[in-house]
């Protein structure tokens, strides 16, 4: 709030000095630089790689020549797959571009080299594989009574329900939870395609199995809880110490593997609810909905492998 001096007869607004609008400007600078949180993680790691890299093989440090560069890249591509090379390149990018010195991607022999890697090794991600709906709860009804049990338990009811990524899955609060006759409405912000913490909302509804339901299970675990503000899913200490300290994506990624199986990841939760909900017959429009797709690109990218083996004309041949 920009301060004011009320006089007798007129309010006299306080104009911000040269040097504090230049402050100000450097934050908002700053800020954009930075990007979100993980974006600043992954950049601030890629660099250190790439100076070590420079280090070990007695190379000049940043600014890379084109050269060095696409050396870089090749040695890259010997040990990663495509998605950490077109990270890291991005990252030198941006790192050339933020000390205004001449990308060196912008030459035709490091587009080239570029081309070759994409030949070499690919350039498709791995897909989280999708569990199927009937192991899932026959798995989910086998999880513990205990409170670290009805904590998981929740956790991946309601990942897999709102198709949740890890990260904001352990990011949610008990205050965005509202219950509803028709189940729940889980209020969040930000996200990796929400990066301005525009707040966001996904639904949950009961189901007839109360062993299975996210709702129920939900309204359990929060019960728990023992109070009304906070971080939603917490760690639980031995001897079932309940803190109030908020979880690590990490534990969803172990909890995902400990209960559903070593072949799936955090992502499955996510990926299993657009293929599951795809074969059930839900448009396009409403799995988005709930996964907050931008775009239908993702979601037929996770149904494609399901899709080619249920809806196949090749089962209809009568062999």
């Amino acid at each position: 709030m920009i301060p004011t001096s009320t006089t007798t007869d007129q309010t006299v607004v306080l104009r911000p000095t040269k040097e504090e609008m230049a402050q100000q400007t450097a934050a908002f600078f700053q800020k954009g630089l930075e990007g979100a949180t993980n974006s600043k993680i992954a950049y601030e790691s890629d660099i250190q790689h790439a100076t070590e890299w420079l280090t070990g093989n007695e190379l000049p440090p940043l600014p890379m020549t084109s050269a060095t560069l696409a050396t870089y890249l090749s040695d890259l591509a010997t040990e990663h797959k495509w998605a950490t090379v077109s990270r890291r390149l991005a990252s030198i990018r941006k790192w050339h571009r933020l000390h205004q010195q001449p990308d060196p991607s912008f030459d035709e022999g490091v587009k080239i080299v570029l081309e070759g890697i994409k030949r070499t090794i690919g350039t498709e991600p791995l897909q989280a594989p999708a569990f199927d709906l009937a192991e899932y709860k026959g798995n989910i009804r086998l999880m513990p009574a205990t409170l670290t049990g009805l904590r998981d338990r929740a956790m991946l009811l309601v990942g897999f329900s709102c198709a949740f990524r890890r990260s904001e899955l352990v990011a949610l609060n008990l205050e965005g939870v509202q219950f509803t006759r028709e189940g729940a409405v889980i209020s969040y912000a930000g996200s990796k395609t929400n990066q301005y913490g525009k707040t966001e909302q996904k639904a949950l509804f009961f189901s007839a199995d109360p062993d299975t339901c996210p709702v129920r299970n939900l309204q359990d675990y929060m019960a728990i809880l023992n109070r009304a503000t906070g971080p939603l899913f917490v760690r639980i200490r031995k001897g079932e110490q309940i803190t109030e300290d908020r979880l690590s994506d990490k534990q969803v990624a172990r909890a995902v593997k400990a209960f559903l199986g070593q072949d799936y990841s955090a992502h499955s939760l996510r990926a299993s609810f657009v293929t599951v909900a795809k074969l059930n017959g839900a448009d396009d429009s409403e799995i988005m909905q709930q996964t907050k797709h931008r775009t239908r690109t993702m979601i037929d990218r996770y149904t494609r492998v399901q899709q080619v083996v249920k809806h196949n004309a090749a089962m209809k041949l009568g062999l």
